[in-house]
């Protein structure tokens, strides 16, 4: 070992290696943590100590105690290459920046990596920052150690215009280059560990966005990846940037509270010991406070003060196999008494992110609550080192990416994560779906077959359905839980066993679900079905449209003729063209005429012809109501068309109706004595000719509005609306004003299945003697 560190030290000296660094390249002037700058320190800040950096040989020794065999020849390349790679650059805090990517190696031989993540630590900022090329690394260090350097690499190159989209747009890049390598997020982890230890030598501003960005997203990815110790110290680091009082008044509390239990402390942890020891049980036992951060956090979430917890210290019993781990809890419980509702057994049922222990609380010496957690050595190790906690050693003809696919359920979680990618409209969608999942604790359900799924905390049923299958969640129309029916909005508990219900009728989720779903699956699930639905409408109104105007020109209409003329277009598929002209951002005749060059619109005077609309409606025969075959059929609002009625008034069967076309929101169906229609009179190729198609053995309800003018005197609203149910009317919403002091003018919005029915009412309604007035509303 002496003869080792003295060779090292002599290389490092020397640098006599045949190993072709590139030149440094010019210092940077960014004062990122990450980033090298040409300045000593901060204007105005005393530069910080330069701590030694680690030689070749210290890192080579960390490596070696837990890998035997690591490849000492390629650490020490590396080192070197590194070192002259940066050369003169340094940090913001006026360390040379070599020691960056030298601390980030170091903080992953405390994970006990392999050496080509050792290696890609050293190298992770050269093809960003110095003249390095991924061919040059492929060519010294292999293309296994490339990849995984240009994929960090990748992460830095993007720059957009908001804060949000840059760090949605950067936790997309990073879960996708994870996917080809999980080792890329581990690098990335550490990197952001070192930056954040280093963090008070940037400026306030960006300090204030680093500390953020790891408080959302680097925080809770390493707690879900069942790295906790990282992610206590990224929540610490963050927590005394953002709120730096809030953090010195709690770490004072938990200093003087430790102090004055600091005999409490080991009276439990020899009492445990004793107890153990005495029924043959070998154990470790020892005392654990809690992080401030997790402190101040359930603070603010019980909204209770520091003196009202009762956990902030723990302890952890840890034993050999998993049998003791029950022998324990049994010894435990029948020592002390237990804190009902406390009691939560992870090993039987880990949580997603591979961590296995067993949780309870009783009440110990002193009538001092104790939190305790039993677990084996194995799950203690995975449980602070999570992902990385999977021995790369095992099997060496297996990548480390998909020896996790079958060893760990956190990286599984990470893959369907990633899939939820291709879901996302957009970077700040993705970003808010992946924090839905980051920061809620899991609850365990159960489907009818006995098949767990794991949910976050306040997940409900549509959250469930969509974690099952993306089909069940389109389809899904009603549930069971626990064998009794419930809404598909339920709140699920652990252990609930969830039946869902569902209908080929339902191809499509009502829109409302995303404001209802927890889950980003879920959530992104129901934008797609939603968006997909709205395109599907849009595109049958086009093709309507174009059908309808090639008919009229008497000229021919072919799907297969239309994607001939699709280039002219500027459109993909015949169905962009379709939803494009339902949308109204192109006319039926730019399809004609791109199919037809010679085609020529015909000019037909319209319905809004400033004089011709009285006479087109006294000798166009009953609008709305005949059977021509250029008309559109309207069913109703759940239709396959995007279909919605006059604001004030509506239209019911029977009503002789017009279509308005709004471009990018559809048709709306006015009856044609409605004055509305005045607005439109200079737009003639807004109008549409449309008809009911009602079909009697389905009857639909349809928006009317009536105002109704009512005797002051108690019961006369009672009676309107006793008149409007047993005549099997719906009233959707009621307004009242006061026109004199005998006499209230009620305007009612009702749902009425045709104009007979709404007649019907009226009548009903004018024969009550405390109804003086009954008009129906056309808005």
């Amino acid at each position: 070992m002496a003869q080792r560190r003295q060779n090292s030290e002599q290389m490092q000296a020397a640098s006599p290696v045949s190993v072709a660094a590139p030149s440094p390249a010019p210092a940077a002037s960014s004062a990122a943590p990450g980033s090298p700058s040409a300045a000593p320190a901060l204007e105005g800040r005393p530069a910080k100590s330069r701590a030694r950096m680690m030689r070749q040989y210290d890192l080579v020794e960390r490596v070696r105690s837990y890998n035997p065999d690591t490849n000492e020849d390629l650490l020490n390349r590396a080192y070197v290459y590194a070192m002259k790679a940066h050369g003169s650059q340094t940090r913001a805090s006026g360390d040379p920046y070599f020691s960056h990517p030298l601390e980030v190696a170091a903080i992953l031989t405390d994970l006990k990596l392999d050496d080509a993540t050792i290696v890609s630590a050293l190298l992770h900022d050269t093809i960003e920052d110095t003249e390095a090329t991924r061919a040059e690394i492929d060519q010294v260090f292999g293309q296994e150690i490339g990849a995984l350097v240009e994929g960090l690499t990748k992460l830095k190159r993007l720059e957009l215009v908001s804060r949000e989209a840059k760090q949605a747009e950067n936790l997309r890049k990073l879960l996708l280059a994870i996917s080809d390598d999980v080792r890329v997020l581990l690098i990335k982890l550490a990197d952001r560990l070192h930056n954040m230890r280093t963090l008070e030598f940037v400026p306030p501003a960006s300090r204030r966005r680093i500390a953020e960005e790891t408080l959302d997203i680097y925080g809770p990815l390493a707690g879900r990846m069942g790295m906790q110790e990282m992610r206590e110290e990224l929540e610490d680091l963050s927590f005394r940037t953002l709120d730096p009082e809030a953090y010195s008044v709690v770490r004072q509390r938990l200093d003087s509270l430790a102090e004055h239990n600091r005999n409490l402390i080991g009276e439990i942890e020899s009492q445990l010991s004793k107890d153990f020891q005495k029924n043959g049980v070998k154990a470790h036992v020892y005392g654990r406070r809690k992080q401030p951060f997790s402190i101040w956090t359930k603070m603010q979430r019980k909204s209770v003060g520091f003196e009202q917890l009762s956990d902030i210290f723990g302890f952890r019993v840890v034993l050999k196999d998993v049998e003791s781990c029950y022998r324990a809890l049994g010894i435990v419980h029948t020592t002390w008494p237990v804190v009902p509702g406390r009691f939560k057994d992870y090993i039987s049922t880990p949580k997603q992110n591979d961590y296995r222990s067993i949780h309870t609380t009783v009440i110990g010496p002193g009538k001092q609550r104790v939190e305790l957690q039993i677990r084996t050595e194995e799950m203690d190790q995975i449980a602070e080192l999570g992902i990385a906690a999977h021995v790369f050693y095992k099997d060496l003809a297996e990548s480390p990416t998909e020896r996790l696919k079958h060893e760990s359920s956190a990286f599984a979680w990470l893959r369907r994560t990633i899939a939820i990618l291709s879901d996302s409209a957009n970077p700040e969608e993705f970003l808010e779906h992946t924090k839905l999942e980051l920061f809620h604790d899991q609850v365990f359900c159960f489907t009818p077959k006995g098949k767990l799924i794991a949910l976050p905390r306040q997940a409900n049923v549509i959250d469930f359905a969509y974690a099952v299958h993306t089909d069940v969640g389109n389809s899904a129309v009603g549930c069971k839980i626990n064998g009794k029916f419930a809404p598909l909005s339920s709140e699920l508990q652990n252990g609930d066993e969830v039946e869902v219900l569902t209908s080929d009728a339902q191809s499509s989720p009502p829109s409302a679900w995303e404001s209802l779903a927890v889950t980003g699956k879920a959530r992104a699930a129901i934008r797609r079905a939603t968006r997909t639905a709205v395109r599907d409408q849009y595109a049958g109104l086009g093709r309507r449209l174009v059908e309808r105007l090639f008919a009229r020109a008497k000229i021919e209409y072919a799907d297969d003729k239309l994607k001939g003329a699709l280039p002219r277009l500027a459109r993909a598929s015949v169905d962009d063209v379709m939803a494009a002209v339902g949308r109204g951002e192109m006319k039926a005749s730019d399809v004609a005429r791109a199919m037809y060059p010679d085609y020529k619109e015909e000019r037909v005077a319209r319905y809004g012809a400033k004089k011709g609309l009285t006479d087109k409606l006294k000798t166009s025969g009953p609008v709305g109501v005949g059977k021509s075959l250029s008309a559109i059929p309207i069913r109703g609002i759940n239709s396959d068309l995007p279909i919605k009625f006059a604001p004030n008034g509506g239209a019911v069967p029977g009503d002789r109706i017009v279509g308005i076309v709004s471009p990018g929101e559809g048709i709306t169906i006015y009856p044609i004595q409605s004055p509305a229609l005045k607005d439109f009179e200079e737009q003639p190729e807004r109008w549409l000719d449309v008809r009911w198609d009602v079909d009697e053995s389905t009857p639909q309800r349809f928006p009317a509005r009536i105002v109704v003018d009512n005797v002051n005197e108690p019961g006369s609203l009672a009676q309107i609306a006793t008149v409007i149910a047993e005549h099997d009317g719906n009233i959707d919403n009621i307004n009242m004003s006061r026109r004199s002091p005998d006499f209230t003018e009620l305007t009612i919005d009702l749902e009425v299945y045709d104009l007979k029915h709404l007649s019907a009412i009226i009548a009903q309604l004018r024969a009550k003697a405390v109804v003086a007035r009954v008009e129906r509303v056309n808005g």
